[in-house]
Parts: C-alpha cells; sequence; structure tokens
C-alpha cells in the first residue's frame, strides 16, 4: 500500500492511497472537512467526509503527473515506470505549480 498526504495551499487536505490490490481511496481529512467545507481540491471531489474510490488514479491527481518530454525525464531518472501513475504521483508532485501537492508517506514496516 502507497500513500500521499494531498496539501492545498499548504493545508493537509488529505490522504490519497494505493490498496495492495490496485484500488485508489481519496479520503479527505477530517480537520480539513470541519474547517474548509467549502475549498474542494477539484470540482469533481467536492469536500466529503466520505471517502472517493476508484480502481484508476483519479483524473485530478493524473493531471498532475508530468507528460512529454519530462515524463521521460522523470521516468528516467527516478527508474519508475511511465504506467506506475501512483508511483510518479508520489515522486514527482510533491512541489507543483498550483495549489495542489502530493508528498509521500513512508511505508511501515510490518
Amino acid at each position: 500500500m502507497r500513500q500521499g498526504k494531498v496539501t492545498y495551499k499548504d493545508k493537509l487536505a488529505g490522504i490519497i492511497t494505493e490498496t495492495n490490490d490496485g484500488e485508489f481511496i481519496f479520503q479527505y481529512d477530517k480537520q480539513y472537512v470541519k474547517n474548509y467545507p467549502t475549498k474542494f481540491i477539484t470540482f469533481t471531489m467536492p469536500v466529503s467526509d466520505k471517502p472517493y474510490t476508484d480502481k484508476r488514479l483519479f483524473p485530478f491527481f493524473e493531471g498532475l503527473i508530468p507528460e512529454g518530454w519530462l515524463l521521460e525525464i522523470a521516468s528516467r531518472n527516478w527508474k519508475i515506470n511511465k504506467n506506475d501513475r501512483m508511483g510518479l504521483l508520489l515522486a514527482c508532485c510533491q512541489n507543483c505549480i498550483g495549489a495542489v501537492s502530493v508528498e509521500p508517506i513512508p511505508e511501515k514496516d510490518e
């Protein structure tokens, strides 16, 4: 399972998770829901206390991942397969242009 902290304008907005089964989950942070109920990260994911789930990476997060020659450079330098969308999101989107960024959460040893 891989996870990333999603921040919106430097505030923790939620957590994005790729489960071991390949499902994607985005859950807004409880404090964020309470304090910023109208400040959604994207129109397709309004602020909610219910998690969003999908079998593919959500289009909004796909849009944060570099494309074209920049994707080639990122994939080669970090040795990440271009089809590993969560890996690219976690590696490339910590300092995105815009209000949203994604910081990897280290995996816990079990």
